[in-house]
This record gives C-alpha cells, structure tokens and sequence, in this order.
C-alpha cells in the first residue's frame, strides 16, 4: 500500500521527481532540448547570413516609411490626401506601400487601381495609430515574407509603458502663429542672455509649436548660476492653458469613476493632488519642457528623471487616467487607425533568402530523427501509463456487474498509484455502505415492527374479550400510535434532508430566548425523571450575539439532544444548556451551543458513530432505554444546513457534552434547502 503523509488533514503533495507527471515533463523536456538544439543549429547555419542581410538593407528603410506615415496621422485628422506621400514613399523604397482601413478598405495604394494590384499579404506590417504608437524597436519577419516593423519615436527615446502617443500628436496645445512669434521672441533673448554669460545654447521648437533652450555641453552648474530668466518661457499660452482645462476635465472625469480624488494638471503634465506634485513620468508631454535642458548625464542624482517609477497605486491610476484622456482629447485632431502593408512590387513576399537541396535534406533527416525519439519515448511511457489503467478498470467493471469489491495491487508511489489506492478505499467504502444499508432495513423493519405489533395487540385483545375498551387502552393506542408517527416524522425529515427538499426559514434569533424555550418545552420530562434541567452562559466569553438562523429546526435540534441527555442521565443528574461565542469577528468566528448531561457517558470507541442513523449504545434497542436511533442524524443534518458543524465529547460513567457550532451568518440566503 502507499505511503501517507498526513498533514493538518491533508495529503502533502507527491515530490516532483517521483511524480508520473514530472517524468513525463522529464521525457518532453529531453525531446524538446533535442529538437530545438537541432533546429536551432540547422537555422543558425543556413539562414543568419541571408536575415542579417535582408534586415540590413529594409528595416531601416520600411521604418522611415512607417514614421513618415505616422507623421502625417498626427498632424491630420482623416487620410485624405495621402495618396501623394505614399506614392513619394514607395518611390524612395522601391516597395509596394499599401494603407488600408482596419477592414482592409484600401485608403491607398502605390501600385494604384488599374490593372487590379495583386493581394495583399495575409499580415500587415504595422499598424499606424499616432494614439498607439507600439512600443518594440526592431522589425521581424512574419510567415508571409512581410516584415513587421515600429516606430522608433521622433526623439530616440525608449517610450515608457503607457506612453503610447506620437509625440506630433499635439492637437488643441498647437500654438498660434502670434503665441509662437511671442515665445520664440522670449527665447532668442534667453539665449542671448546665457551667451553673454558664456553658455552655448539653441532655440528648439517641438511639434506643438512651443520654444524650449537646448544648453550645449555638461555644465549645469553654469547654467544655475546664470542671471538670465525664462519664467516667461514656462508659463501656458492661452491656447494651452485652454487645453489643459479641458484635459484636466477628462482626468478628473477618469479618477471619478475610480473612486480617486481630482488632480491638477501642470502644462508639462504632472499632477498635484494637495501633497508634493508628482512628475507624469508614464505619459507623454504636450509640449517640450522642461524650458532649458541639458544633456542627461549632466543631471545631479539628487533631481528626478522622467524615467522614475511611480511611487503608488494612487500615481498609476491617476498616470492611467492622464494618458487615456490625452487618447481622448487627441482623437478627433489625429488620423483613424490604418493597416500598413510594405511587400515587393511585383506582389510578392519581401525578398528573402532559399534553401538549398542539401539544407533542405539536413533538416528532413533532422525531423525526421526526432519524430522516432519522441514515438519511443511516447510508447514505452504509454505502456507504463496504460497498464495499471487497464486493472483499474477491469475492477471497476467487475463492481458493476456485481461481483464483491477488488483489490487493485499498488505498484508504485505515484499518481496512478494514489489513483489504485483511491479506487481500493471506494471499494471498501463502497461494501460498508451496502452493509450499512442491509443493516438500516434491517432496522426500520425493526423499529416499525414494535409499536405495530403493540397496536395489533392491544386491538386483538379487545376483539377476543382480554382487554377493555376503556381509557387506559385507548391511551396505550395513542402511545404507540405518537410514536409510530415519530418513527416515520423523523425518517420523513432525513429523506427531505437528503434529497435537499428540507427549506429553511432563517430569521434573526436571540440565543437566550432559544435556551430558555427548549428548556421550558422539555421541563416536565427532566422533573418526571428526576433531573435537573438549568440554562447557563459562561463567564470570561464574548457577548453572544444574534444568529441568524430557522428557530423551529433550531430547536428540533436542540430538542433532541436535551431529551437525548434527560433520557441517560440517572435521577439526580443534571441537564445544561448553555452558549457563547467564540473568534470575536473574525474567520472563526462561531455561535457554541452545548447540551452537558451527568449521564452515563458514551464509550470513546463509539463516539466516531453517535451521528449515525439508527446507532444506538444499547444494542439490544431496548424501547425504554432508547429512542428510535434517528435523533442525532437529524440534528447533525440540520446543523450542517445552517452552515454549522456538530461534536461530542463524554467519559463514561461522568457524562457527555454535545456541541453546535454555527456561523453569526446563518445559512447562504440563495440556499436555503438542506
């Protein structure tokens, strides 16, 4: 039999190496390495030369043609007129240059409409998109022969993740000629300022229009030390601070359907949420700041990048918002979203490379080397797999024709092992339900079988004469009759049980006044046999509090464990009932009901089948020192319908105490049926 580590309950997980799964992962693994190594060397050795090549004289070439295309989406709001800088494109690149719609609706078209141009390959290029400029920086080669390519950026910059907008994308910042006239005025007097103080230094103008000084050479220290302002230089023109407003609106309107607080943006796009302001180091510029910049290197450690990481959440949520509204601001002053298709002239794919017969029949031999590895390997651990199988169910067919339960041999540690001994405990969990069963008709008929045969009696001698019709026999009728009606009560309740057609009704319910009501239903028994029946609450527990929960089946519940413990506690004895709560809010947290008797305890060999239908500690079943041996199947059927567990603990001869442990919560609302 196999080895079990039990753990809190629980198996541990089968070791890796030892696991059917982690050799076949290990045969897998060895085939894979195989053919890769394989492939990898065939391909290195034919195809490096001709890719490098290939890649040499078209990448550079098809990503001018896609920046170029880019270009004009940004500054356009529709492809019209783009035919003319296609047609410029394709002349300079000796390539046919396609741009059609998503749908593939030619926009336009180098080789032009007459005669029909030849297919389109089955993949584009690139997709040009100035709102979703991708984010890679080499081309590769597609299974058609195209080649997919990117945008490098027009500043040489690595984008960042969320910074997927064409920097030429500027939209409603785009300044007036008399803003530009102004600024680019402010900035030839900054640098003329900063040339008297011996700082080299050029105006640069960014897409949107707006000035911004470029120090020539690393010294910053100059540069701060220098007299010459450009505060004029940083603030928003009228059109700008117009956009911002509008931007800003979008971004709010974003961190409002978050859950976060609005910001405010600053014209290079950074926010302040009433603390520091933070740098928006994930999204693009609207506009080239800051106003005077110096090589990146020269920057002192101390002074944030661009390139700095968002500190929090908050950061990332309010940066994931800036760049979706500057999406949305930007989408009617941009072009649609077009498919670049880049291909030979004539048709064909993007010229490549051929192998040759002799490359060719390498790699046949190669693949064909490595499909006979992996069959044999696929076939000796098939036959190790199927084997076992095969037993497994050659039994399983043997317990359906009926024939007694077989034991399958476990040959290993592994999960076909785990399987045969699962499959060994079903089969012998399967014989003592049958058992189990043969015993409960056994016991039905039995528990039936006395108040019927009472009944009969009593009726029989009444009709020979034996017996008087009088109240007193009357009265016996009713006893047996109630209890033949509780006998089939209770079978009744655990067939509803079982079949899920028992509902509950829960409702809020105060402990106390539970207690007390079971107490008082079941008073005139414990004084009939001598036993103190008394509610208790526990000091040193938490308040008990509300449980939500069906009183009636509560109590039923409750009820039969009192009348079980009044029942076998001697007079004398006593009955308690009592409750407390337990976990105070948290995961565990518990409403603990306990019924403690003084009885005659419950041997600890017995106490795993108290729960049990029809067991019974006396087994002669003798009616007056037992019930019908349902009672305690029912009230673990109930507890569990509320979401609860049940428990016992008892020594014999001193007592026992019977515990419900039910959730604060009560049962799901959406399922209410046991």
């Amino acid at each position: 039999m196999l080895r079990r580590a039990e753990h809190g309950g629980q198996r541990l997980r089968l070791p890796l190496r030892k696991s059917l799964l982690g050799r076949l992962l290990a045969v897998s693994a060895l085939v894979a390495a195989c053919s890769v190594a394989a492939t990898a060397w065939l391909a290195v050795q034919t195809t490096s030369g001709a890719i490098e090549q290939e890649q040499g004289r078209n990448l550079a070439a098809d990503t001018r043609v896609l920046d170029s295309l880019l270009a004009y989406a940004a500054r356009h709001p529709t492809w019209d007129g783009v035919g003319a800088t296609v047609n410029e494109l394709a002349d300079a690149s000796d390539r046919r240059i396609t741009l059609t719609t998503q749908s593939r609706r030619i926009l336009a078209d180098s080789v032009g409409s007459s005669p029909p141009p030849p297919a389109l390959p089955p993949q584009a290029s690139a997709v040009v998109d100035p709102l979703s400029v991708a984010a890679v920086s080499s081309g590769s080669e597609s299974e058609s022969g195209s080649v997919t390519i990117a945008a490098p950026g027009t500043d040489e910059e690595q984008r960042s993740g969320n910074d997927r907008v064409d920097p030429r994308a500027v939209g409603p910042f785009r300044l007036s000629e008399a803003e530009r006239t102004s600024l680019k005025r402010t900035a030839d007097e900054a640098v003329q300022c900063l040339s008297r103080s011996g700082i080299a230094s050029d105006v640069v103008e960014g897409p949107s229009g707006r000035p911004r000084i470029q120090v020539v050479g690393n010294d910053p220290d100059r540069l701060r030390g220098s007299q010459c302002s450009t505060d004029d230089l940083d603030s928003p023109t009228e059109t700008e601070a117009k956009a911002l407003t509008t931007l800003n609106e979008l971004v709010n309107a974003c961190l409002d359907r978050q859950g976060r607080e609005a910001v405010r943006l600053d014209l290079d796009l950074s926010w302040n949420t009433g603390e520091e302001p933070v740098a928006a180091s994930a999204v693009p510029e609207a506009s080239p700041v800051p106003t005077v910049s110096v090589p990146q290197e020269s920057l002192p450690t101390a002074m944030p990048t661009p390139a700095s990481p968002l500190d929090s959440e908050n950061d990332r949520d309010i940066a994931s918002c800036v760049g979706i509204a500057r999406q949305e601001q930007l989408s009617s002053y941009v072009a649609s979203p077009a498919l670049l298709f880049i291909s030979d002239p004539g048709g064909g794919a993007v010229p490549g490379f051929e192998l040759s017969s002799g490359n060719t029949a390498k790699i046949i031999g190669a693949a064909a080397l490595v499909l006979a590895l992996t069959v044999g390997a696929s076939v000796l651990a098939g036959v190790r797999l199927v084997r076992p199988l095969h037993a497994l169910t050659g039994a399983a067919q043997r317990m359906r024709d009926g024939e007694d339960p077989s034991h399958v041999v476990v040959a290993a540690d592994n999960e076909i092992g785990r399987l045969a001994t699962a499959f060994n405990d079903m089969s012998a969990h399967r014989a003592r339900l049958e058992e189990q069963r043969k015993v409960m008709v056994s016991d039905v008929a039995h528990e039936l079988r006395t108040p019927l045969s009472n009944i009969r009696g009593w009726l029989e001698g009444a009709q020979d004469g034996i017996a008087d019709a009088d109240a007193t026999f009357v009265s016996s009728l009713l006893e047996e009759a109630v209890q033949l009606q509780h006998i089939i009560d209770d079978l009744q309740d655990l067939s509803a049980a079982d079949a899920g057609a028992l509902r509950l009704h829960p409702e809020p319910v105060r402990i106390e006044d539970l207690l007390s009501h079971v107490a008082a239903a079941h008073q005139a028994q414990a004084d009939a046999a001598g036993v103190g029946l008394t509610v208790t609450v526990p000091e040193g527990h938490e308040p008990v509090p509300e449980l939500a929960a069906d009183p009636v089946r509560l109590r039923q519940a409750l009820g039969n464990l009192v009348s079980n413990a009044v029942r076998h506690t001697p007079s004398g004895g006593r009955v308690t009932l009592r409750a407390y709560a337990t976990g105070s809010g948290g995961a565990d947290e518990a409403v603990v009901l306990e019924v403690a008797d003084t009885g005659s305890g419950i041997a600890t060999e017995d106490l795993p089948y108290v729960f049990d239908r029809f067991w019974r500690a006396e087994k002669s079943r003798n009616r007056s020192t037992g019930g019908s041996g349902l009672g305690l199947a029912i009230v673990r059927k109930l507890v569990e319908a509320h979401g609860g567990t049940t428990g016992v603990v008892s020594t014999l001869g001193q007592g026992s105490v019977f515990t419900l442990r039910l959730p604060p919560a009560g049962p799901d609302p959406m399922n209410t049926a046991i």
